[in-house]
Order: C-alpha cells, then sequence, then structure tokens
C-alpha cells in the first residue's frame, strides 16, 4: 500500500484490538502533497462514495478510524446553490460534528440520499466521541477550503478537496 493511502500511527494493545474486532474500513482515498495543507483524493463507483471517501478520508487524517467502535450513530445533513458548494457544506458540517459539536468521529458513513437538482445531502455516521485515550492523534483539520476542489463524474467518480491544517 501506498504510503499516501495509509497513515501510520503507534497504537497501543487496546486500540489493536479494537481495530482486530471489526472488518477492515474501505478506503478509497489517499492524501496528497499540498504547501501547508493536505489534498484529499477519494473516488468511489458512485459520487454519493466518492462524497463518502472524501470525509472517511478527513477523518482518517486526524485518526486511525479503524479504532474507532461503531457504538452510536448520527446523522448529517447539508445543502448547497451547486455541487462544489455541496460538496463544501457537506464536508464543512461533518468536521463542525467532530470540532464544535460531540467530538463525534465516524468508522464509516453513508450517503443515504444525494439531490442533484436541489443540491441536497442527507448522511449517517457510526461511531463514537472521540477520545485520546482510546484513538491515536493525528493532525487537526482546520477547515475544508474551496482551493482547487473538483468533483469529477464520469465513469469513476472522483473528488479533490484541499483540507486547512
Amino acid at each position: 500500500m501506498d504510503d499516501r493511502e495509509n497513515r501510520e500511527y503507534s497504537l497501543t494493545a487496546e486500540q489493536r484490538a479494537v481495530k482486530h474486532k471489526y472488518p477492515p474500513v474501505t478506503k478509497k482515498y489517499e492524501y496528497l502533497d499540498h504547501t501547508a495543507d493536505v489534498q484529499l483524493h477519494s473516488w468511489g463507483d458512485t459520487v454519493e462514495e466518492a462524497f463518502e471517501q472524501a470525509v472517511m478520508a478527513m477523518f482518517g487524517y486526524m485518526t486511525d478510524i479503524e479504532t474507532v467502535q461503531p457504538l452510536t450513530t448520527l446523522e448529517v445533513k447539508a445543502e448547497g446553490h451547486d455541487m462544489l458548494s455541496l460538496l463544501y457544506n457537506f464536508m464543512a458540517e461533518w468536521l463542525y460534528q467532530f470540532s464544535a459539536e460531540m467530538f463525534f468521529i465516524p468508522r464509516e458513513m453513508k450517503v443515504i440520499h444525494l439531490d442533484r437538482t436541489n443540491y441536497t445531502i442527507r448522511s449517517i455516521g457510526w461511531g463514537e466521541e472521540f477520545d485520546i485515550a482510546k484513538h491515536p492523534q493525528g493532525t487537526e483539520v482546520k477547515a475544508i477550503t474551496y482551493s482547487a476542489m473538483q468533483i469529477h463524474e464520469d465513469e469513476s467518480p472522483h473528488i479533490f478537496v484541499i483540507i486547512d491544517i
């Protein structure tokens, strides 16, 4: 596996036990170098999956998401005026749930509905509250940016998003 696809975390025995308790998380993303920030590149079989993977790439930069237990669920909705603003608002809302609300971090999340006419999205995540004693600390994500944001909806949809760290 390429280093850009996987961040290495020093895991405790407890964290390794949690990681091996559940099936591996599907990771269809990589981290690309960018001056002072990080560019996320996600992909999927559908645009919905590419959106999911962009969010999970963001959380994967903050911790090893495979150490997160799916103990609770959280629904996140967002809206925009086009697909780029929808992606931005969607990722910003997930980041808000982590940094300002309940410190929720998903192990997995699914887009339940994506409306391309009204630019709304609804998703659900399975995870738990971030706990530094339980989850290895990666790099804090401060914000999502519009800089070089791209959504490609061709045969294999993929997304590029730069996050401010």
